[in-house]
């Protein structure tokens, strides 16, 4: 991630800097590059312009080019005026040469501020950086201003970075260097923790690596420029990374922090870092006294091993000893019971930070959160973090030889694959003690890529209601040729939806079978998990309330799912945010009865069960004839077995639909669905998104929002306008009441799918029938006894879509079939 210049934070903030002794670096060379003059950022740091005397003293070779912004905007820094271009066809590249008088690690900085000047157009650029052999960027280009940083280890005496253009015709750029040492110590080989299970390794050779900075984050606080930063760093806040914000409140301090010996100092991170912070949110009345703190952060590469480093001070405590909490990273368990009194030789308010290594996940994500440990009184359980800094770890490639640099690249490359090799072994243990406990216990997503098995049978069966398939995989094979020639090539006109997985397209088969292409990223096996969970689910069942898988292909290192094509799109695009128009309020009540069907099978169709975990609006699709289907399980998990109350895995799912109790307690069950149903017919009611962060904060979530007009009794006021005179008011009064019950803050008090089936279709006769003089004595509730139910399904007669477009009356014993046989149970 590339560091945008920022607006200097407020004075008050500023000028506490002013009076810090500066951090002065052995090595600290700061270049205005294709200048004759010297330029400063920030008013605290002089550039010396490169082209101030005949024959850079830092260039290796005049074949570059000084350019020189005809026309700089006002506001821009005097040091993106002008930039060294490298034109191609130089062989060896120009470099620039820094003599190293002080071995160890060092901070490199480039900016890159893109302008148009006669002869060159810096937006065109495209090009890659080398460190001293070393490839830090490749096939880079920017538009906008990008200051890229990285961490590295000097061992020579000289150090040269050169830029290499794409193509021979093309070229490279670039605005200002720094090349500077580090602080000693800066990046520690001891105690690294490498976290990839709940029992996490030590990471070695950490020093050795080379750090790309992708965050610096100021949690609870403001943005920090250079200006406030001894180390000259840029510093973000953190609400855009806060994956429930209810559940955090800001702590400040006017008090410097107490730096100890052995501790973090103002290098590590500034004093506002550690004087800001978020804590638990305790005055919410929507969460329990125990909860999480979770932040989410996109990094971009999936399945990359990261430095996260979490910065802590204590300034929320009144006196010692009172704080203990849980670090997670990306689920796992990084540090346990978490005492800073001890770790900072018992001084209250002393900043520290913890060093760890983890992996993103396959969505390029990196989740970090805190919580309270058992040894947490409860009245005062509390849990802090000051700020986070998260550094890709590369993998650089060596484009020159040299017994030196050979010996860095082996120190590096080793060092990488040591780590890879040993989590394949922590994979490979997990697995096995997976097959042997019967798939009980909590298996690694980072599974290593297999064959698919081969089962016998067929599965290419389709029948209109529930049935699990004793089929296996082999028969729903389709060769990479028949869906490269079905989609025209991966034709990007073509391309219906892009999700975490890949690209979807719209395609054909040999025998012109309409069809959805999911293909994932080609060449990666990042998407492996939800790749193998989709063909074991859809392998295995068919429901006409399903969306149904026609095959797949794993050949030529693709991962590509091919389901049936559902005309409609996702239910979404009927509601809001499209040229589609608006379903009528009885479509949307057959949709919501569909897809209410289809996820009652997934939980009741086998011992048991299935959980989705996604349940959200895009993911009901809906055929030529309006027939709601539910896609996308690629996050589902089977459910508890028969002695078990829940399933305990990571947070998976998508905000506004993520069930509150699942989030607080990391325990998956039935019920998490029924949550993200809840939100989805709120969603069908008032045609809005489940979460709007644009809209005032009492709007921003829709449940919330919702269940508060929904306890005025003024839901009416909210109904999407283009129902609103369609709905009869004891149709709209139960569909409600459902859906309120569905977003209950505990699993306990929301109702069975098979109950919300119940009620749905209860609704959609009133809907038909009219208005009823007493309808809760008549027809109970969605909680009420069974006995109250028997003497409704003596009486209901309701609308059935045949699937040809005809429709039907069918009875009650039809149309609870389901619900009433003991295999549904």
């Amino acid at each position: 991630m590339a560091f945008p210049i920022l607006i200097l934070t407020p004075l008050f903030f500023s000028l506490f800097h002013l009076f810090l002794a500066a951090f002065t670096p052995t090595d600290n060379y700061l270049l205005n590059c294709g200048a004759d003059t010297n330029a400063s950022f920030f008013s605290i740091r002089s550039f010396l312009g490169d082209s101030s005397r005949p024959g850079s003293a830092f260039l290796s070779a005049d074949r570059s080019v000084s350019l020189s912004d005809p026309n700089p905007p006002p506001d821009s820094p005097a040091l993106y005026h002008t930039a060294r271009v490298f034109p191609g066809g130089s062989s060896p590249s120009p470099a620039f040469k820094f003599r190293v008088t002080s071995k160890g690690t060092h901070f490199i900085r480039l900016h890159f501020a893109p302008f148009k000047a006669p002869g060159f157009n810096l937006v065109s650029a495209k090009f890659g950086v080398l460190v001293n052999g070393f490839s830090v960027m490749n096939s880079f280009a920017t538009n906008s201003v990008v200051v890229k940083e990285f961490i590295l280890k000097i061992d020579d005496t000289l150090l040269e970075i050169s830029f290499t253009p794409s193509k021979s015709s093309g070229f490279g750029f670039v605005n200002a260097i720094e090349v500077f040492s580090a602080p000693n110590d800066y990046i520690m080989d001891q105690g690294t923790k490498l976290v990839a299970s709940d029992s996490a390794q030590i990471f070695g050779n950490l020093s050795s690596q080379v750090l790309e900075p992708i965050h610096r984050i100021n949690v609870g606080g403001l943005k920090l420029t250079p200006f406030n930063d001894t180390l000259w760093r840029t510093w973000l806040v953190d609400d855009n990374y806060l994956m429930l914000k209810g559940a955090a409140k800001r702590a400040w301090t006017t008090k410097p922090p107490n730096y100890q010996n052995g501790g973090a100092t103002r290098e590590t991170a500034p004093d506002n870092v550690y004087m800001t912070a978020q804590e638990m949110n305790r005055d919410s009345q929507e969460l329990q006294a125990r909860f999480n703190i979770s932040w989410g952060f996109p990094v971009g590469s999936k399945r990359v091993l990261h430095l996260v480093r979490l910065h802590f001070c204590d300034i929320v405590s009144p006196s010692l000893n009172q704080l203990y909490f849980n670090v997670f990273v990306n689920d796992y368990l990084a540090y346990k019971d978490v005492d800073l009194s001890t770790l900072n030789f018992h001084v209250l308010a002393s900043p520290l930070y913890m060093d760890c290594v983890a992996e993103s996940d396959h969505s390029g994500m990196l989740r970090i959160s805190v919580g309270p440990s058992d040894l947490s009184n409860p009245s005062r359980a509390n849990a802090l973090l000051n700020g986070v800094e998260i550094m890709r770890i590369l993998n650089p490639v060596s484009s020159k030889a040299g017994g030196g640099k050979k010996n860095v690249i082996w120190i590096v490359v080793s060092s990488v694959l040591g780590s890879l090799v040993l989590l394949s072994l922590l994979v490979l243990c997990g697995l096995c003690l997976c097959r042997r406990k019967n798939n009980k216990t909590k298996s690694s997503e980072s599974t290593g890529w297999t064959p698919l098995r081969r089962f016998r049978g067929s599965s290419n069966s389709r029948t209109t209601e529930g049935t699990v398939s004793s089929s296996g995989y082999q028969t729903l094979r389709i060769s990479f040729a028949e869906i490269q020639s079905g989609t025209n090539n991966f034709d990007r006109s073509l391309v219906i939806g892009v999700g975490g997985f890949g690209m979807v397209f719209k395609g054909s088969l040999k025998d012109n079978t309409k069809v959805a292409v999911k293909r994932g990223m080609p060449g990666s096996r990042q998407g492996l998990p939800e790749f193998l969970s989709e063909i074991t689910i859809l392998s295995k069942i068919r429901h006409r309330h399903l969306v149904s898988l026609v095959g797949y292909c794993e050949e030529q290192s693709e991962m590509i799912l091919v389901y049936e094509y559902m005309d409609k799109g996702p239910l979404k695009s009927h509601l809001y945010g499209s040229a589609n128009p608006p379903l009528s309020w009885k479509q949307r009540l057959k949709v919501c009865i569909g897809a209410a069907r289809g996820l009652h099978y997934l939980h009741t169709g086998s011992s048991q069960g299935i959980i989705h975990r996604d349940i959200k609006s895009t993911n009901i699709l809906l055929d030529d004839n309006y027939v709601a289907k539910v896609a996308d399980f690629g996050l589902s998990r089977s459910g508890p077995v028969l002695d078990e109350t829940h399933v305990s895995t990571g947070v998976k799912g998508s905000f506004g639909y993520l069930d509150p109790e699942y989030f607080r307690r990391q325990q998956l069950t039935d019920k998490s669905d029924v949550y993200s149903f809840g939100v989805v017919l709120f969603e069908v009611l008032c045609a809005r998104p489940a979460v709007d962060p644009l809209l005032v904060r009492e709007q921003v979530n829709l449940a919330e929002w919702a269940i508060e007009w929904q306890k005025k009794g003024m839901l009416d006021q909210i109904v999407d306008p283009n129902i609103a005179d369609q709905i009869k008011p004891c149709s709209l009064k139960k569909f409600a009441e459902t859906a309120e019950k569905c977003c209950a803050d505990y699993g306990v008090d929301r109702p069975t799918i098979g109950d919300v089936l119940w009620n749905l279709e209860h609704v959609l006769q009133l809907q038909e029938s009219g208005p009823l003089d007493k309808p809760e004595e008549v027809f109970g509730d969605v909680t009420g006894s069974g006995t109250a139910r028997q003497g409704l399904y003596s009486g209901l007669n309701t609308e059935r879509d045949n699937g040809d477009g005809t429709s039907g009356i069918i009875n009650s014993t039809q149309v609870f079939s389901q619900l009433m046989t003991k295999d549904g149970r």
